[in-house]
């Protein structure tokens, strides 16, 4: 079976080193110039992050690159302990499709 998603590289980039700003997840895909993302939006002074919008390019499409972002975020969440609001339509239905994620969702 192949990894169709071997060699991924996901990076997060915070406005500032508090991640009071917002956010940008960025998958890295070699051998490939376009990078899929996924941004996040601070709500208020309490740990909550409102996932906004998750974007991959056709040219990298079909590869799981939205859903290794998601993941990404979901490890943060549990890590940092902060939740997560899914207002981005695809974050939303990885939510819905992922019961054990219902304790980092507020909306």
């Amino acid at each position: 079976m192949t990894d169709r998603n071997a060699g991924v590289t996901i990076t997060h980039f915070a406005e500032d080193s508090e991640g009071n700003q917002g956010g940008k997840y960025v998958a890295e895909v070699p051998g490939e110039k376009a990078n899929g993302y996924l941004e996040w939006e601070p709500r208020g002074s309490d740990k909550v992050r409102i996932a906004t919008h998750t974007i991959v390019p056709p040219e990298i499409g079909g590869r799981g690159i939205a859903a290794l972002l998601v993941k990404r975020l979901i490890a943060d969440a549990r890590e940092q302990e902060f939740k997560i609001v899914p207002q981005c339509s695809y974050v939303e239905k990885k939510f819905n499709e992922n019961s054990e994620w219902a304790d980092l969702r507020v909306n």
